[in-house]
């Protein structure tokens, strides 16, 4: 199955210095041995023809900031298209 590119970076990442309160989840994400989560999701999904689906491993990493912050699925669609520690962390 292919995945959709999320790694391209936009003008406002390339703009963005580095600041504290960007790296605030950086100790959870060094934590965590993501590889091992990242191979148990990616062995649930299947081959289905259509659109390239979102990498699995992300899509686990927006429902753990999801649950973390107490956000509404709409609400946590805003915050990644405005959070670049967000963007980061997923």
């Amino acid at each position: 199955m292919s995945w959709k590119n999320t790694q391209q970076s936009s003008l406002a990442d390339a703009l963005v210095i580095e600041h504290k309160s960007l790296s605030e989840l950086d100790d959870v994400h060094n934590i965590i041995n993501w590889n091992e989560i990242e191979q148990t999701l990616s062995s649930l999904y299947s081959s289905v023809p259509g659109a390239p689906a979102y990498p699995p491993l992300m899509m686990f990493k927006i429902l753990i900031l999801q649950a973390w912050y107490n956000l509404s699925d709409e609400a946590l669609e805003k915050q990644i298209a405005r959070d670049l520690m967000f963007r980061r962390f997923s």
